[in-house]
This record gives structure tokens, C-alpha cells and sequence, in this order.
């Protein structure tokens, strides 16, 4: 390995706060008796629902068809019955259809050993095709569809495919869990990925808090003889955010309002590459994922594999329930998550942590006027003027900040950490994004 690398312009360090989940081994969630299985679990079109209420369905039958390219395959966590068809809310605030479905009947793949199936000898072509099938989307929380992410443009060359180890949101240890546990299939999922791109070179990014994960990497490369190469990423938030991740790995910027490919450049994450992994040499669809579960309310913190379409609420019961009234239910990480009102939500492909925070966690304090200090500036890792951004966002001067740098924002929360104010900085910057869209006519 390498001496540690980074991104070069802003980034914090916030507390990590993963030393209660990361020591300990996955565990298989309890099987819900009810899934509710959302048909809006990916970046882009929802998918159409192919059942009805009264349907019988098989634990891991194709239940949504995706609706155009960008979009993705949904199946049945669980065999059961169609209970209903009703609209619900996710922690983004999305609208959507979901399939509720109430378990009977047998198992498919519970409890039974899968035979692996040698993909060798299939094509890229044929390799993405099952990716596609099985529903394989972005499982580090953004959820694009991985198929679209890995049909690259006509002429485009990979000459980087990097696995994003980092996982540098505080509280969240799912993927250091599955590197450590699951590390030959988190590197087939990698091969599987080359194969599919031909990069010329292939890199695994993980944080130097994750070094018992990198040397279990490390051991399987070896053994296997492949020409990966380990990189060493210092501590420092966002870092894996893509964009970062790239310029610290490779020293290229994706450029404002670019992709990753016009460097050369692809990321995934490590619960989109064992995903990868499960599908193609197992024929397994995402029908679940590994979730984190922490926070100070929390009893007894975990990494839990569960079923798509379980409610938050089951999962915390599993982890012992509440030790204390949590302050605030966050989807995904503190940084970047969303806040959750209510425990009935599902977990979806994008579900990586589910926290109950107390209030001394969440450091809630009243609003106060900026100050004028540059703390935001200094924190951002895109360059941006998050104070100055807010302020035209705040008189509806949106082209405006479109015009300073708006759409490059990340979201990635550095800015409202650093704030002293207590301003809501990435929220506004979220909202003056939407209305920005909304003017140009878009969604």
C-alpha cells in the first residue's frame, strides 16, 4: 500500500461514532411478516407494478418492471400475498406506489445452499444484462441504477474502475462489516465489474480507520493473484463522495456538471459490488441489504442483513428497541440522511443506517444571524460559497446562484457542520436547487 491520499480543497472530520457496530459480526434480520416494498427505490423512472392485490408471489419474483433505461427491476423480499397497493412517503420525500406483502408460503432461498455459477464465460454484454434483471442499483444511498452507470458512451474508455471503501459517514459500519466478512465475494463483485468495463487500471479506496478491512482485501487479492492495487485514504469527510474519491485516487477533476467516465474514471460502492456478486454468480436479485442500526437511543447497536420492504421500527425492536425517547430517526447517515417521522417507513436498496439519535447527538441550537467567519467556505469541498448561496436562495434569486456554483453543490452537509449560526446552509441549498430546477421547467 501506498501513503495515505485525499481530496485537496475543504472536508471535516466529524466524530465517527461507529465503535458500537463495527466490532460486531452481521446478523440476518428476523424475516417481516409484512414487506412493503416500494416501486421508487432508484434514481429515475418508478417502476411499474406487475401484480395485483390478491397475487400470490415467490420470495425473489419480479414484482415491478423497470419503466425505460434509468430505472430498475424491483422483486419480492418474500412469498406471500399481495395485501395492497398504497401510496407512501420515503425519508426523501418522495411519492410513491408500494407493494405491501404478507408472508406465506415457502422459501425459495432461505435456508437453502445456492449453487455458483461460473460466469467466465459470458460476455460484458451478458454480464450487465443480469445486473440488470437483478435489479442492481447504487447501494452506498445514492441508488442509480448500476446497468446505466456501467453502459458507458460510445467512444468512452474506463481507465479506472475504483471500489469506494471509505464509508466516512459517521455511525455507519455496514460495508466495513461486509469487506471484512464477505471479502471474496465483495471482490468477485470487483471482477465481475472489470470484466464488464476493461479499465485499465482497477483501485480499492478505504479509510485508514478500516485497515483490518483493507489487509482482508488484500489477503484475497493475493490469493487469487489479481493486479489490484490498495489505497490508503486519509480520514477526512466527504471522502467518499465519487468526486472526491476520484481526485484523491487519481488526481483528476470531474468537471462542473460532468460524470466520472469524462475523466475515465468509475466508482462503486461495496454494497453495490457484493450486490453485483450475488446476482451474477448466484442469480439472486436485491431483495436485501445489510443496515446499520446505532445511535444513543438504541439498546443494543448492529450491522443486520434485512429484507427490503422491513419497517424501520422491526429493525430497532430487533436491536432491543429504544434504551431512551430518541430526539430524532434518521435514513441513511447524520450528514447526508434524511429524518424519519415514522417507524411503518420500509427499507429500501438505498437504506444504509438507520439511527436514533439523542438530543446531545444532534446538538440542536437556535438559529442565529451569520457571522460572517468563512467557516462554510473553508469546509467545502466543491470551492463553493455556501453563505452566499443561501443568501440569493433566500430572496428567490436562484438563477443567480445557479450562476455561482448551485447545481455543483454536493449536499454533503460539511457547510451546516461547520456553521457556528446553526444555519441550515445544505438545506437551503437543497430547496434553492429544486426551485431552480422548477423554473427551468424540470422536475
Amino acid at each position: 500500500m501506498t501513503l495515505t491520499k485525499s481530496f485537496p480543497k475543504g472536508g471535516i472530520h466529524p466524530y465517527e461514532r461507529k465503535e458500537h457496530t463495527r466490532a460486531k459480526q452481521l446478523w440476518n434480520a428476523a424475516i417481516p411478516s409484512l414487506c412493503r416494498v416500494p416501486l421508487q427505490q432508484h434514481i429515475g423512472a418508478p417502476a411499474e407494478a406487475l401484480v395485483k392485490p390478491g397475487d400470490t408471489v415467490r420470495e425473489g419474483m419480479l414484482i415491478g418492471k423497470a419503466a425505460g433505461f434509468v430505472s430498475a427491476q424491483i422483486h419480492s423480499p418474500i412469498p406471500g400475498i399481495v395485501k395492497s397497493i398504497d401510496e407512501i412517503t420515503l425519508p426523501n420525500g418522495v411519492r410513491t406506489a408500494a407493494i405491501a406483502i404478507e408472508l406465506t408460503g415457502e422459501f425459495d432461498r432461505l435456508g437453502k445452499e445456492s449453487e455458483h455459477e461460473d460466469w467466465s464465460g459470458k460476455s460484458p454484454e451478458e454480464l450487465l444484462s443480469v445486473v440488470t434483471e437483478m435489479g442492481v442499483v447504487g447501494m452506498g444511498g445514492a441508488t442509480f441504477p448500476t446497468h446505466v452507470k456501467y453502459s458507458l458512451p460510445k467512444g468512452a474508455v474506463a481507465e479506472y474502475l475504483i471500489l469506494n471503501g471509505t464509508e466516512c459517514e459517521p455511525y455507519l459500519s455496514a460495508d466495513h462489516r461486509l469487506m471484512l466478512e464477505r471479502a471474496e465475494g465483495v471482490v468477485e463483485g470487483l471482477r465481475i465489474a472489470e470484466r464488464i468495463l476493461k479499465p485499465k487500471n482497477v483501485v480499492i479506496g478505504i479509510e485508514t480507520n478500516k485497515m483490518d478491512a483493507a489487509r482482508a482485501i488484500e489477503k484475497v487479492i493475493r490469493a487469487q493473484r489479481l493486479p489490484y492495487r490498495v489505497v490508503p485514504l486519509k480520514l477526512k469527510y466527504p471522502q467518499g463522495d465519487e468526486k472526491q474519491l476520484i481526485k484523491a485516487i487519481t488526481g483528476r477533476e470531474v468537471p462542473s456538471g460532468g460524470l466520472p467516465i469524462d475523466v475515465g474514471a468509475v466508482a462503486s460502492n461495496v454494497g453495490t459490488l457484493f450486490a453485483m456478486y450475488e446476482a451474477v454468480a448466484h442469480g439472486k436479485p436485491v431483495i436485501e441489504r445489510v443496515v446499520t442500526v446505532t445511535g444513543g437511543a438504541i439498546r443494543n447497536p448492529a450491522n443486520l442483513k434485512a429484507r427490503i420492504g422491513t419497517s424501520f421500527g422491526d429493525l430497532i425492536e430487533e436491536c432491543g428497541g429504544f434504551s431512551r425517547i430518541p430526539a430524532k430517526i434518521v435514513a441513511g447517515g447524520p450528514m447526508m440522511g434524511f429524518t424519519v417521522y415514522d417507524l411503518d417507513t420500509p427499507v429500501t436498496k438505498g437504506t444504509s443506517g438507520i439511527l436514533a439519535l439523542t438530543s446531545r447527538e444532534i446538538h440542536a441550537a437556535p438559529q442565529t444571524p451569520c457571522i460572517q467567519c468563512g467557516r462554510c467556505v473553508r469546509a467545502c469541498p466543491i470551492g463553493l460559497q455556501p453563505t452566499s448561496l443561501y443568501k440569493l436562495i433566500e430572496h428567490a434569486e436562484y438563477a443567480r446562484a445557479v450562476d455561482g456554483g448551485l447545481m455543483d453543490c454536493r449536499e454533503c452537509g460539511c457547510c451546516a457542520y461547520s456553521c457556528p449560526a446553526h444555519i441550515p446552509l445544505v438545506q437551503g441549498l437543497r430547496i434553492g436547487k429544486r426551485m431552480a430546477r422548477k423554473k427551468k421547467g424540470g422536475k
